[in-house]
C-alpha cells in the first residue's frame, strides 16, 4: 500500500493545475480518494468530525442494496426455469446460448444454475449502466472543472434492479443517460437535483418504450412465453378474481402463488423489486447506519395501508368486487423497493422530520390510488414518488414556518 501511494503522490503533479493531464483531474482525484481516504482531514476540536461522508453513505447504500441484486439474478432464472418445466419457450437470445455452452441446464438446473442465467442478464445491464452513465458523469466533471462525486453509485445501482431482465442494452443506455443529464447534471449535479436520477431513467424509458418496460408482453426472462405477464396485472386479476383465485391458480398461464411466496419475491416483476424479504434486509441496514430515513418508510407503509383500506370499504360497499387485502399490496409489485430504497434518497427527500413523515404518507396514499384506480399500471409508485420530489422542498418550507410560528408565540408567553 505505502509503494502505491508514493507511485499516486509522484504522478499527482501530473494532474493538478498546469499539468499535462490537469483536463483529467477528477478522475485521477476520484482514484485516489477510492484507494485512499484525503490527505487533509479536520483534526480540530472546533470542528463537528464524522466518518459518515458522501463516499460512505453512497458505499452503505449499495451494500443495502446487494441482497437485492442477488435475488434479481436468482429469480430471472428461477423464473425461466418454470417456463420451461410448463413447456413454454424461454427467451431466445445470446443469453440462453451462452448458458448452454457453460454445460448448464435450465429444466433440471438447481439454485446456482438459476444464479448463473439471471446472472447473464442482470450483469450487462449493469455494465452498460455503469459505463454509460459513468462516462457521462465523467464528462461533466471534466467541462465543470469539479470532483467526480459518488452519487452515481447509488444511481448505477438502483436502475437495473428496476428493469425487465429482457429489455434491450441500447434502451438501458438511453435510460441512464436521460437520467443523469436532465435528472440530475441539468440541475448542477450531484445534491442539487430534486428527481431521484434512478426514477427519471426509468420513466424515461416507461414512456417512450412502453411494449418492453411494462405491460402483458413483459415477463422475467420469456417475452414469446404463453405465461407472459407482468407484476402489475396480478393486481388487476385479484380485483376480477378475488384474493382466494390467485391462491389457487387464477388460470392456467398464472399458477397458484402464496402470500409468502410473493414477500420472498418468487414472482414475475422488474428484476430486483420482486422480493419484499430482500428489502427489508436493505432497510435493516439502512436504518441501522442512519443512512434512510425511517419516518419515511414508516409514512409511506402508514400511507399504502391506511388507502387500502378506505379503497376496501368503497369497494365493498359500492361494487359485488371482491376487496384487495392490504397485505397482498405490500408483497405485489414494486411497494417496498421504492420505499426503501427510492422514497428515501436523502437529496430529493425533505430534511425535516416531519416533513419526511408528511411525505412519506403522500408517497403512500398516491401510490395506492393510482394502482387502485388503474390496477394494470405498473409505474404507481415511480409517479408517486417523482409527484412528492417537486415537493418536497415545499413541505420543509411549511415545516420549517410552522416551527418558527410556534417558537414565536411559546416566546411571546
Amino acid at each position: 500500500m505505502k509503494t502505491l501511494r508514493r507511485l499516486l503522490d509522484k504522478q499527482a503533479r501530473h494532474f493538478e493545475k498546469n499539468g499535462k493531464l490537469e483536463l483529467i483531474h477528477p478522475v485521477w482525484e476520484a482514484t485516489d480518494t477510492f484507494l485512499f481516504s484525503l490527505g487533509n482531514v479536520t483534526r480540530t476540536a472546533s470542528h463537528v468530525r464524522d466518518g459518515a461522508d458522501l463516499k460512505r453513505i453512497m458505499i452503505t447504500v449499495v451494500v443495502a442494496l446487494i441482497p437485492c441484486m442477488f435475488m434479481a439474478m436468482y429469480n430471472t432464472g428461477y423464473q425461466a426455469q418454470l417456463a420451461v418445466q410448463r413447456g413454454a419457450g424461454v427467451w431466445d437470445g445470446w443469453q440462453t446460448t451462452v448458458f448452454h455452452a457453460l454445460g448448464f441446464e435450465l429444466a433440471n438446473g438447481g439454485f446456482f444454475a438459476c444464479v448463473v442465467y439471471g446472472a447473464l442478464f442482470f450483469i450487462p445491464v449493469y455494465i452498460v449502466t455503469l459505463a454509460v452513465g459513468g462516462a457521462a458523469e465523467v464528462l461533466f466533471c471534466i467541462v465543470r472543472r469539479h470532483e467526480i462525486n459518488e452519487g452515481f453509485l447509488v444511481t448505477s445501482a438502483l436502475f437495473p434492479l428496476v428493469l425487465p431482465a429482457t429489455i434491450p442494452l441500447w434502451q438501458v443506455a438511453l435510460g441512464i443517460l436521460f437520467g443523469v443529464i436532465i435528472g440530475k447534471e441539468i440541475f448542477g449535479g450531484v445534491g442539487m437535483n430534486i428527481f431521484n436520477p434512478a426514477l427519471m431513467s426509468r420513466a424515461f424509458l416507461f414512456f417512450a418504450y412502453p411494449a418492453f418496460i411494462s405491460g402483458d408482453d413483459v415477463w422475467i426472462a420469456a417475452q414469446t412465453s404463453p405465461d407472459a405477464y407482468s407484476g402489475a396485472t396480478w393486481l388487476a386479476a385479484l380485483q376480477e378474481a378475488g384474493p382466494e383465485a390467485l391462491r389457487q391458480g387464477i388460470s392456467e398461464v398464472r399458477p397458484a402463488v402464496s402470500w409468502w411466496d410473493a414477500f420472498i419475491g418468487l414472482i414475475p416483476g422488474s428484476m430486483g423489486e420482486t422480493s419484499a424479504l430482500f428489502c427489508l434486509i436493505g432497510a435493516a441496514i439502512l436504518i441501522l447506519t442512519q443512512v434512510a430515513s425511517w419516518r419515511i418508510m414508516l409514512g409511506g407503509l402508514i400511507g399504502a395501508i391506511l388507502t387500502v383500506l378506505c379503497f376496501n370499504v368503497l369497494v365493498t360497499v359500492y361494487t359485488s368486487a371482491s376487496p384487495v387485502p392490504f397485505y397482498w399490496h405490500l408483497v405485489l409489485g414494486s411497494f417496498a423497493f421504492a420505499i426503501v430504497f427510492m422514497a428515501t434518497d436523502p437529496v430529493s427527500a425533505p430534511y425535516t422530520n416531519t416533513g419526511r413523515y408528511i411525505y412519506g404518507f403522500m408517497i403512500g396514499f398516491l401510490g395506492i390510488l393510482i394502482r387502485e384506480v388503474n390496477p394494470a399500471f405498473a409505474g404507481s409508485w415511480m409517479l408517486a414518488i417523482l409527484f412528492m420530489n417537486m415537493f418536497s422542498s415545499t413541505i420543509d418550507h411549511y415545516v420549517v414556518r410552522a416551527n418558527i410560528k410556534r417558537r414565536l408565540a411559546r416566546n411571546a408567553a
